[in-house]
Parts: structure tokens; C-alpha cells; sequence
């Protein structure tokens, strides 16, 4: 091959690399009232540490992102939040943001007395900032913008905001800003639901004190469920540490019907001598019976079978990959183990004792399937449950989504 094919060869390589860096979008607008345009705005991405300020005629421009879903938030003071899901699929997006005017001052707040708010106030930073060591250093700095309600008849207690929430994560390095959406506390299913977007600060400290972050955040990161599924998306799950198992709910073949326990329960039973009274014959049936009942209805049969994930993921389209499983997914990091505090603490996942201690969660799909981006940001979260260690972590443990782990000094 001649010198001169060479360099035309490498020219073209070359600029079919440069065209691929250059895949990057933006995203321009205007913020206004129903008035005017609004100088001076705040505008975040979510999950991110992006942000900019609308200039003096109240434009904006975020380049250079890659294609993806996105979450837009704008701040102003004397005004509402704003939040904007944005898709990003091929070309630059234009968005025109009108705010509302905020009328609720301090002076016309009536805060009426609660004497469970406190109680309530404590499981919400349980669940939502969770207990984690990190949460240990995690605060929120101004909890009385929380509203707080407690329905008795579903025993269901949710929180939300008309503002953001201020949290500062002192393990992570991090100022958080929080416009929390909603949160759910299922009395009766123990099933914690909360959805916001969070923006990302650096805090400030010395040289030894970033290092120390940066080291923290790594470890928050790997094996994370960010960090699984952007995995999954690059095709690298195993070899980043991650094993896939499938756990099936199969029904107790050693467990008598219902309808036959209760049937010999009500015949063994003195019902006609005296009231809630029972007692055993010689041979103890009764005793068999009631045992029976207690038997646990169903049982979790692990398969050992490691599941690929070219088989598991599927590409939606250019930018957008799903998964779709029967049963539920065992996930197990392998290069990070379990503490003692936190088998402790309920989360928990059973397992072989020769499959070790490894840090396990459970994928439960509620809403199949589950879309995601290569950012390892989830476009519609509400389709599954975590259980396990990632049901464990929570805001004390999260990074930004664009978060790639440091080189420690």
C-alpha cells in the first residue's frame, strides 16, 4: 500500500472518530414568567453536577450532551420550581419555560401542630437518606419545607416540596439540592417509593479532604445499581465484578392446602365446650395441624445458572436498551462484601453459605420492562423494586450521573 493510501486511510479513520466525538447535543431556552423574561435563573440537570444561568434576556444553553433523558430544573427565587423531563434523540432541544409565582409567604403559613411529625420526620431520612455509614455525615439542612401527611385508612405516609431540599453530604463531598416529587411509606408492604431530581455541588475542602471523597465516592459507585446497569448497557457486567442469578417464587410442596388445614384445625378444635379454647388428643394432630399453617406458603429456589447479558438486554433503539425477565433478578457484586451492620439492619438477601457474603440485591420487575440510558439513568423507575443492598442505599450513597471512578492521590 502506498505512503499516500496510508494517509488517506488514516485521514478518513480520523475523521470518522472526530465525527463520532462530535455526537453532542444542547439544550437552549428561554425562562419567563407571565410577564417578562427572567435574568439570573438557576437551571440544573438533574442527577448531574450541569448547570448554567439564563442571561440578561432570560436565554440559556447547555452543550455538549450526549443523546439521553434528561430532567430540567430552574430556580428563582420568589418563584415555584421548575422541572421539565427533556429527551434528547438526535438533534438539539428547544425548551420555553414559563414559572409561576410563588404566593405563599412565611407570614400566611399555618403550621399546625403534629405531635408524630417528628416521628415521621426520622423514618423519612431512614428511607430517603438512608443508613448507610455515609448517612451517619449526611444532614438536611432545612427539613421545615417538608410537607408531611399520614393516611390512617391506607396507613400510608407520604412527603413532598415546593421547594428544594438542602442536603449536605459531609462523606461524600457533596451540596445536594433535592426537588422532591414525592415520597411513599407503605405501613402494610414495607414498600418505600420516592421520586425527585437532585443537583449536585462540590464542596470545598483541602487537598487531603478531596482525596478522601474521591475515594468514598468510588466505593459508593462500584457495584452500585448505576453502575450495573451502565455495565449492562456497555455489555461489561461480568467482567466489572457483576454475577446474574434468577431467583423463581415456586409454591411449598411440602405445606398442606389451605382449605385442609383449616378444615382439620375447625375439627379438632373444642369450639363446642368453650370459647378460643384448644386442646391435644393423644397423638397430638392438632399440634401436626397448626404447624402446618405456620409453614411458609411459597419458597425462593435459586438457579446457579449465570444469565448473560447479550441474552438479558435488548436495544430499544440508538440510545435507549431494556430488560425483561420472568421471576426476579439475583444480582451479586463480587469484588465488594457485606458488613455485619448491614445484615443487621433487615436488608439482607438470603443466600448459600459457599456463595459467600458479596454484596446481593433483588431486581423485582412491577411494570415491565425497565428502560435505560448508557448513563446507567432509568427512564421510567416506577417498573421495578430493589431488594437487598441496593434497597440499603440510598441519597447518603449517590453520585452524579456522569460520576466515572477517580485516580486516588
Amino acid at each position: 500500500m502506498s505512503l499516500k493510501s496510508r494517509l488517506l486511510i488514516s485521514l478518513l479513520l480520523t475523521t470518522i472518530k472526530l465525527s463520532f466525538g462530535q455526537a453532542t447535543f444542547s439544550i437552549n431556552g428561554t425562562v419567563r414568567d407571565d410577564k417578562e423574561t427572567i435574568p439570573g435563573a438557576a437551571i440544573y440537570l438533574s442527577g448531574t453536577k450541569i448547570s448554567t444561568i439564563s442571561n440578561n434576556q432570560g436565554k440559556f444553553s447547555i452543550a455538549n450532551l450526549p443523546a439521553g433523558n434528561y430532567d430540567l430544573l430552574i430556580q428563582v427565587v420568589g418563584y415555584l420550581p421548575y422541572a421539565k423531563s427533556i429527551i434528547i434523540a438526535g438533534k438539539s432541544v428547544q425548551v420555553d419555560a414559563t414559572l409561576k409565582a410563588n404566593t405563599v409567604t412565611l407570614n400566611e403559613v399555618v403550621i399546625k401542630p403534629d405531635p408524630n411529625r417528628l416521628a415521621y420526620l426520622n423514618l423519612f431520612k431512614d428511607y430517603f437518606i438512608g443508613r448507610t455509614p455515609n448517612a451517619k455525615e449526611c444532614k438536611i439542612l432545612n427539613s421545615e419545607v417538608l410537607l408531611i401527611d399520614y393516611d390512617k385508612r391506607n396507613r400510608l405516609l407520604t412527603v413532598s416540596s415546593n421547594e428544594f431540599l438542602i442536603i449536605e453530604n459531609k462523606a461524600l463531598g457533596y451540596r445536594i439540592k433535592y426537588l422532591l416529587q414525592n415520597f411513599e411509606y407503605d405501613y402494610k408492604t414495607n414498600i418505600v417509593y420516592f421520586a425527585g431530581f437532585p443537583y449536585f455541588e462540590e464542596l470545598k475542602g483541602s487537598k487531603s479532604k478531596i482525596n478522601k471523597w474521591n475515594k468514598k465516592r468510588n466505593i459508593a459507585y462500584l457495584g452500585s445499581s448505576g453502575h450495573f446497569f451502565r455495565s449492562l448497557y456497555d455489555g461489561t457486567a461480568q467482567n466489572e465484578g457483576f454475577a446474574i442469578h434468577k431467583l423463581a417464587t415456586i409454591d411449598n410442596k411440602n405445606r398442606k392446602p389451605d382449605s385442609v388445614i383449616a378444615k382439620n384445625i375447625r375439627l379438632l378444635s373444642t369450639g363446642n365446650k368453650a370459647i378460643n379454647v384448644i386442646t391435644f388428643n393423644k397423638d397430638d394432630s392438632l399440634n401436626y395441624w397448626l404447624k402446618e399453617r405456620s409453614k411458609p406458603k411459597s419458597m425462593s429456589v435459586l438457579n446457579r445458572a449465570n444469565v448473560l447479558a447479550d441474552t438479558l438486554v435488548k436495544t430499544y433503539n440508538n440510545d435507549l436498551k431494556y430488560i425483561n425477565f420472568s421471576d426476579e433478578l439475583f444480582v451479586m457484586y463480587t469484588k465488594e462484601k457485606e458488613t455485619e451492620e448491614y445484615r443487621q439492619l433487615g436488608f439482607y438477601v438470603s443466600r448459600s453459605p459457599d456463595m459467600g457474603n458479596y454484596q446481593t440485591s433483588l431486581i423485582n420487575l412491577r411494570e415491565p420492562p425497565i428502560y435505560f440510558y448508557k448513563n446507567g439513568n432509568i427512564a421510567n423507575p416506577r417498573s421495578f423494586l430493589f431488594k437487598g443492598f441496593w434497597a440499603y442505599e440510598k441519597m447518603a450513597d449517590a453520585v452524579p450521573l456522569e460520576f466515572t471512578p477517580l485516580p486516588i492521590k
